[in-house]
């Protein structure tokens, strides 16, 4: 589900080089099945006689401005559509392990965070937390993240993205000096997600790397990896921000050793995630 974004592409591929049989579905038609899995007559029609052994849920409005604007659309993607996901799974395919990615803007506070701390700041967080209890209905894996890599989708820009073009083209941005976060890059997360399906852990659980810093150093130490020019960024405080219309969460810092102790691997740090992403940036 949601096969088309920022992260279905690499995963589709991911999957598929590691011997999965892969079945997607998108709104776009650029999919196996194309269907609105926010209509759920058209859902338990796309899906009729089809049988998995997972589902991996990518769905999802992440435009936390746009959430905020329109609850009402933030509902009908990041909720209804995972609301009709289970109950299809429920009625019509009990056996499937569904595996739904959540977010880490679910956390507020000193972090690192573990999976009960919950403070919902903004409607964004609000529809994710709400669709992870949807999830939470089934046998499920509900895994919160926050992933940076260069995008390999048309139309979809990823955080790295940004700043290397901004960067790039000489352009002068600001960066957020107090918002803490511990992404992983979307190889890891791919991987991971491999892990998920094989193991199938029932639960919510922190996938993030180990560390954690501010996106302002993030975004610094990111830039140093590729000599970008660092002096075009701003350190600026969340409230200053010009680009921020919706409030968000200062500490987003996740603590993964729930996730880490279940599957039995060890999550890597985020400078070694920058250093990763880097590199994808450097191949032509």
């Amino acid at each position: 589900m949601g096969s088309t974004g920022l992260l279905g592409v690499p995963l589709k591929e991911h999957l598929e080089y590691g011997g999965f049989n892969v079945v997607t579905l998108s709104r776009t038609g650029e999919s196996n099945l194309e269907v609105d899995a926010a209509n759920k007559s058209d859902l338990y029609a796309a899906l009729s006689g089809q049988s998995f052994d997972s589902v991996i849920n990518l769905i999802g409005l992440t435009s936390v401005e746009l959430c905020q604007e329109n609850p009402p659309l933030a509902h009908r993607i990041n909720v209804l559509a995972v609301e009709n996901i289970v109950s299809w799974i429920s009625s019509c395919s009990p056996l499937t392990h569904l595996v739904h990615i959540s977010t880490d803007q679910v956390y507020e506070g000193i972090g690192p965070h573990v999976e009960p701390e919950i403070t919902l700041v903004n409607t964004y967080a609000q529809t994710k937390y709400t669709a992870e209890i949807a999830s939470g209905r089934i046998s499920s894996t509900v895994l919160r993240t926050n992933f940076v890599g260069k995008s390999r989708t048309s139309g979809r820009e990823s955080l790295t993205d940004w700043l290397y073009v901004s960067l790039k083209r000489g352009e002068n941005i600001q960066v957020l000096r107090d918002v803490l976060f511990s992404p992983v890059s979307i190889s890891t997360l791919c991987s991971v997600i491999t892990h998920v399906l094989d193991m199938k852990p029932v639960g919510t659980f922190n996938l993030g790397s180990s560390g954690g810093m501010s996106k302002a150093d993030f975004d610094f130490e990111f830039a140093r990896a590729l000599s970008l020019p660092e002096e075009l960024m701003s350190p600026v405080f969340a409230r200053d921000a010009k680009f921020l219309r919706a409030k968000r969460p200062l500490d987003m810092r996740m603590d993964s050793s729930k996730l880490e102790k279940e599957l039995g691997i060890k999550l890597p740090s985020l400078r070694d995630e920058i250093r990763k992403v880097a590199q994808e940036y450097e191949t032509k």
